[in-house]
């Protein structure tokens, strides 16, 4: 007889197949008993319960992430504060440092040669426009007429201004043809200023305007920005404008959105007339 571990083993018996114990058998002996079965039954309960609580957890951040609200975006600094975030972000509209405005002396559609130093007092609302424009240009003149009549008794404080972006029809009679289309004129404050291409190439180059004129026939292509400048001539805001096409490539915006813009110009230059 041969000892392995605590057990005999028989004349005979392989040692690798030692007879189990109790511990590893079931009662009497017979292999796959009652203890074996409970195991299994524990196992498949733990397997049921850690699906159920899978599938719980999944619908419980579905849930979440259905009925969360997005949240807001972040109000750009130094707006102020009575302009709605959402107003400040449909303009993009940012702060300047308050730095005096480039000056320039160009002539308006009526003939009148001004500075834009001789504007101080009042709050100027500065676009860049071509007058054979027909897309984004029109739009904004539409919510520079929006502007006006949002400002009411406070529109005598403000300057509604645009210079020039097409040195091949530069001529006051292109100005004035563009602003009685658009009906700009009913701005009592309205000037479209042009003037000799190096007079207008130097005021985009103050302000940032890029402009591709290949020819006198081809498109007009010119960054569109709106400036806010203050009654000291200092400049406080710019905005960016922008325009949607249709799929034949006609530039729109709803009626809402030219609403809105107008109203948020509005808002600006009234901060800035009080």
């Amino acid at each position: 007889m041969r000892i392995r571990g605590a057990q005999q083993v028989q004349p005979g018996q392989p040692p690798d197949e030692a007879v189990a114990g109790p511990s590893e058998r079931g009662q009497g002996g017979a292999p796959g008993g009652p203890r074996r079965g409970s195991r299994r039954r524990i196992v498949i309960t733990l397997g049921l319960v850690s699906a159920l609580l899978i599938g719980v957890n999944v619908y419980v951040a579905y849930m979440v992430t259905s009925q969360r609200k997005p949240l807001p975006p972040p109000r750009p600094a130094g707006i102020p504060a009575n302009i709605p975030t959402r107003l400040a972000n449909l303009m993009a509209l940012s702060p300047l440092g308050g730095t005096k405005a480039p000056g320039f002396t160009l002539t308006d559609q009526g003939g009148r040669t001004l500075s834009l130093s001789s504007l101080r007092g009042k709050v100027v609302v500065l676009e860049f426009m071509d007058p054979h424009c027909t897309d984004i240009c029109p739009i904004v003149s539409q919510e520079y007429l929006q502007a006006y009549r949002d400002l009411g008794p406070l529109a005598s404080k403000v300057v509604f201004a645009a210079v020039n972006v097409n040195q091949y029809f530069n001529s006051v009679r292109d100005m004035a043809a563009y602003s009685n289309a658009h009906q700009l004129t009913r701005i009592p404050n309205w000037h479209f200023f042009t003037g000799p291409a190096p007079a207008l190439r130097t005021t985009w180059r103050n302000y940032y305007i890029q402009v591709r004129a290949p020819s006198r026939n081809a498109d007009i292509i010119h960054t569109s920005a709106v400036y806010f400048i203050d009654a000291r001539g200092k400049e406080r805001y710019v905005a960016s404008p922008v325009a949607e096409h249709t799929g034949k490539g006609m530039a729109y915006l709803p009626a809402s959105q030219i609403a809105s813009w107008g109203h948020a110009i509005a808002l600006v230059a009234r901060d800035l007339a009080r």
